[in-house]
């Protein structure tokens, strides 16, 4: 049987060696200001940002192409105008229709 593990001494430094790196790894993953709830909270909230700024180029994309097809349609310009914001042409009377459902 090998005697050094029923040394004591030896058991005690053992045990002090372990709670010490115990304690180092808790307060790397739990108390450091750089902890690892830390960095997670920090890597979700950049892929959160990663997605939402997709999300708005795709957005602007479609705006940009939205304000292109107004710049050569003259047509679409003028029904926008007219539909959504209730603009008229001088001397033209609208009519608005009510659809019952």
């Amino acid at each position: 049987m090998n005697l050094q593990f029923l040394n004591p001494l030896r058991w005690k430094k053992s045990f002090l060696a372990l709670l010490l790196t115990a304690f180092v790894v808790a307060w790397f993953a739990f108390i450091d200001s750089y902890s690892l709830k830390t960095r997670w909270d920090l890597y979700t909230e950049k892929q959160e940002l990663k997605e939402r700024t997709a999300e708005l180029n795709e957005r602007s994309e479609e705006l940009k192409t939205k304000i292109e097809n107004l710049d050569k349609d003259p047509a679409l310009l003028e029904k926008i105008a007219r539909e959504e914001y209730g603009m008229r042409k001088p001397g033209e009377t609208v009519y608005k229709v009510k659809r019952e459902k």
